[in-house]
């Protein structure tokens, strides 16, 4: 093996490395960074830096984002936000940063499957239309009714009747929810062939997210090309002034999860309000009262 190759294995294996810490919660991945030589020797002090100013970024628009929820629920709003893009490109992470601190009564994510064969004979967008917010509600859509318009186009699961009836159907669509009050938030992410590439071999060797390969991003993988062609068309045809198509460059994880929270919180005309001061109740106590003792067969045992 020549030294260029060696090296070339050197630098990807680090960067799968770095793409293995990327992929968990914060707090873990800070932890991980700190107790790993390996990590640490392959960042400058520069990355480092950066690595830090992240988490104190995400914090802050993270503290944003719930003003920004209670604002949607004191004024009744409703809003949808759509994450399309690359299988890999980054939408569950974002995904998972924005609901991270939010009150999962009024935010919450819709992720349907493949639709049954009854939804198959239903009107097009009828499953996700029960989704749909009600006052003071926000939902994110981990992939929407734009499966027609990529995957169900790619892979022959719809046919050239039923996708020419979406694009017709889905502006008047969207324009009649916002007329009812609903905003509409799409966004699309968008990777490099190679960095795709890089985040399915990383799937493949993690155990603890191979489950996220499905045969059909694998499929999606050998037609990269197919899927970029019905990207474009869905993009030109679908980019309407009442909910236009926002693109989140997705290379660098990171930059993508700070840019699009950043930029949502602009799209939302939220004013920060004065909490009522809380204050915690005395506990009741009765005298006539005294706790049983739990039997010791119904306690979990200490195992650390």
């Amino acid at each position: 093996m020549s030294t260029h190759e060696i090296n070339y294995n050197e630098m990807f294996s680090a960067r799968l490395l770095q793409e293995f810490y990327d992929s968990y919660d914060e707090a873990l991945e800070l932890e991980l960074e700190e107790s790993h030589s390996e990590l640490a020797s392959s960042e400058s002090s520069e990355e480092k830096h950066w690595r830090r100013r992240y988490f104190r970024e995400l914090l802050h628009l993270q503290g944003e984002l719930v003003k920004m929820q209670e604002w949607v629920m004191r004024t009744g709003h409703r809003m949808v936000i759509i994450f399309e893009g690359r299988d890999a490109a980054g939408k569950g992470g974002v995904i998972k940063r924005i609901t991270q601190r939010l009150n999962p009564r009024s935010c919450r994510v819709a992720a349907l499957p493949a639709p049954n064969d009854r939804e198959k004979t239903q009107w097009y967008f009828q499953r996700y239309v029960s989704h749909l917010p009600a006052a003071g509600e926000i939902v994110l859509f981990d992939r929407s009714w734009y499966n027609r318009a990529g995957v169900e186009r790619v892979m022959g699961f719809c046919n050239e009747t039923e996708y020419e009836e979406f694009f017709r159907s889905v502006p008047e669509f969207e324009r009649m929810l916002t007329r009812s009050g609903i905003q509409i938030v799409k966004y699309w992410f968008s990777i490099t062939d190679e960095e795709q590439e890089l985040r399915f071999l990383s799937r493949i060797h993690d155990p603890l997210k191979q489950w996220k390969l499905s045969p059909m991003d694998l499929e999606s993988r050998r037609r990269w090309e197919d899927y970029t062609e019905a990207k474009e068309v869905m993009l030109a045809r679908t980019n309407i002034e009442e909910a236009p198509w926002w693109i989140v460059q997705g290379v660098d994880k990171k930059k993508a999860r700070l840019n699009c929270i950043s930029h949502l919180l602009q799209q939302v005309p939220y004013e920060s309000c004065e909490s009522s001061r809380i204050t915690l109740p005395e506990r009741i106590h009765r005298e006539d009262y005294a706790r049983q003792p739990v039997p010791a067969s119904m306690i979990v045992p200490d195992c650390y």
